[in-house]
This record gives structure tokens, sequence and C-alpha cells, in this order.
């Protein structure tokens, strides 16, 4: 168990698990593993997800390759240091709070998990302009979604409140987990222009934010909340940081 990463048996076991959780997804932490053998196999679902994007890659390079106009504009608005900033950390830990921390639920998970979303609420369809876009609204949706995310954790945190929502969670987790995926993947759709055709292929052209979902999901029920954030943030690094060499374009 050195060194997993290298067996082509360890990778069929970690797809058999993974499997079995996408088919009946449990609310219930792994206390069988350790800390090592949940790293292991936290980069080792990684691995799989890029094997599993290689007809995805081909359809991208040979078919249909859609401009990632947010990456265009995001380069454009920052310097290299403030876009790994805001890439690399920012926006990852907005995502896996807004996602997957209230996966486990908890009246402060749930609060902070609706102050998100009602961020980006507030900033697609009130105001119209970008989630990491510093403007004259950006102190005002930020104070109105910290706010609802405090009246919200106050509600949840009432008894009889909390109590129904638990048993919720317990019961409709499946559904929860599948909701969370899928939005997540097609949220992703306002990297590219939106059009007709694009719209057209949005299962097909979020295929690689489905799989990390997945894989951010199941980390985070069945491992903890810091192995799919760490993950989130390391992938976004690293794809930043290869955005800056000259063989990029």
């Amino acid at each position: 168990m050195n060194y997993p990463l290298v067996r082509c048996k360890y990778y069929l076991t970690l797809f058999k698990d993974i499997l079995n959780f996408i088919k009946k997804p449990k609310n219930k932490i792994d206390t069988k593993k350790s800390v090592r053998v949940k790293i292991y196999d936290t980069i080792g679902l990684y691995l799989l997800k890029l094997i599993f994007l290689i007809p995805v890659v081909l359809f991208f390079a040979l078919i249909y390759d859609p401009e990632n106009v947010q990456s265009v504009k995001m380069s454009g608005r920052f310097t290299p240091l403030m876009l790994l900033l805001v890439g690399g950390v920012i926006l990852p830990l907005a995502e896996e709070v807004g996602f997957r921390l209230s996966l486990k639920f908890k009246p402060l998970y749930l609060g902070l998990s609706s102050s998100v979303f009602t961020y980006y609420f507030l900033t697609k369809v009130i105001f119209h302009t970008k989630i990491s876009l510093i403007d004259e609204s950006f102190i005002t949706r930020l104070l109105i979604s910290s706010f609802m995310g405090i009246i919200l954790f106050a509600i949840f945190n009432i008894s009889k409140v909390k109590e129904k929502l638990t048993l919720f969670w317990d019961t409709h987790f499946r559904s929860i987990f599948y909701l969370s995926c899928i939005i997540f993947a097609w949220i992703h759709i306002s990297k590219y222009e939106i059009t007709f055709i694009n719209v057209l292929l949005l299962p097909i052209l979020t295929i690689p934010q489905l799989f990390s979902a997945i894989i951010y999901g199941y980390t985070r029920v069945s491992f903890g909340f810091k192995y799919p954030l760490i993950l989130h943030m390391s992938i976004n690094w690293i794809t930043i940081s290869l955005s800056f060499l000259p063989i990029a374009d």
C-alpha cells in the first residue's frame, strides 16, 4: 500500500467504490481509512477523471472547441498573482462552500451555502455583473448575501426547523447529491458564450465539471470538507499556472 497510485488494481477498486456511491449515495463518513489513504484516493479519483475525459478532450479538439470567454476576461482584468489568488483560492473556496459544504447538514453549513448562492443570484440576476468583479455593486452584493446567510442560519438553528431539515437531509440525500452535481456542472455554461449550439451541447460541454462535482461530492461526504477543497484549489492553481506558459496559446 506504499505506492497505490502506480497500481492498476488500485484504480479498479477506486472506480468500483465511486460507482457504487453514484448508484446509491450515502451521507456517511468513512472512518476506516487513514488520512494517508484518503489523500491517495482523492488524487487517484482525479487521475481517473482525466482518463475518462479523453473522449471529451478529443471532441473539443476535433469537432467543436468553443472559446472560454470567462478565462479570457479574467486574464485581462487581473495580474498573474491576483489571478492565482482569485481563480486558485477565492473562487474554489466559494464553490466548495456553496455546493459541497452543506452536503453534510448543519445550520451553519447551510447558512454559509445560502450566502454564496445569494451572492451569485444578486450578481447574475439583479446586478448583471461578474462574480469576481469588484465594482460599485460589490459591497452591496457582499453585505446582502452575508446578512441573508446570518438570517437563514438563525432560522435553520431553531430546534424544530433544525430537526425537520436533518430528517429531510437524511431522507433525500440521494436527490440532494445528484442535484448539487448537476447544478454545479451546468452553471459552468457561463464559461462560454450563450449561443444556441452551446446550450444544445450543454451536457457535453459541462462533462468535466460534472465529473469534478461527483469526485468533490464523494470526497466531501466520505472523507471531509478539506479534501475536495484542497484538490479543487490545487487543480485551479496548476491550470492557471500552465496558462502563463508561452506554449499555452
